[in-house]
């Protein structure tokens, strides 16, 4: 069964015959559905279709952007709730979250209580989230990143 560019039905032809219309119009014959009686064939630009293939499943992927929460070692209790509901938030949507701790002056001391917080926050968010980087110290900062499960 052969089907023009256009649309319009040729009618079950032999391959052959198949092959040299396409190749008359500067086209390729592409077999669509295989598994039918008898198989339909396509006069198309098979290049052209291949193109739009990979440009329909391309568009398909999300990006995926890493959002930022900043808290600070001695962050207050509503806060902390504040900024855990936004990491649920960014993880919800299919994004990943990094979250800062920013030490000033002399606060880099007290990094068990940034530990602490960090611990509270993975245990919170374990449900929803996988730990994509371990806490770890960049300079006077300590980091970690989220991602969704």
């Amino acid at each position: 069964m052969v089907i023009d560019g256009d649309g319009t039905q040729l009618g079950a032809l032999p391959t052959r015959e198949g092959i040299r219309l396409a190749s008359e119009q500067g086209l390729d014959l592409v077999e669509v559905a295989p598994l039918l009686t008898p198989p339909v064939c396509k006069i198309m630009d098979y290049g052209k279709y291949q193109y739009q293939q990979n440009k329909k499943h391309s568009s398909k992927q999300k990006n995926i952007s890493v959002k930022e929460v900043k808290v600070r070692p001695r962050i207050n209790e509503h806060d902390l709730l504040f900024k855990m509901n936004n990491i649920k938030k960014f993880i919800g949507q299919g994004n990943k979250a990094k979250v800062t701790m920013m030490f000033r002056g002399r606060e880099i001391v007290h990094s068990a209580e940034a530990k602490k917080i960090f611990k509270r926050i993975v245990d919170e968010i374990t449900d929803i989230a996988a730990i994509e980087q371990m806490v770890k110290f960049e300079g006077n900062r300590m980091i970690m990143v989220l991602a969704p499960k």
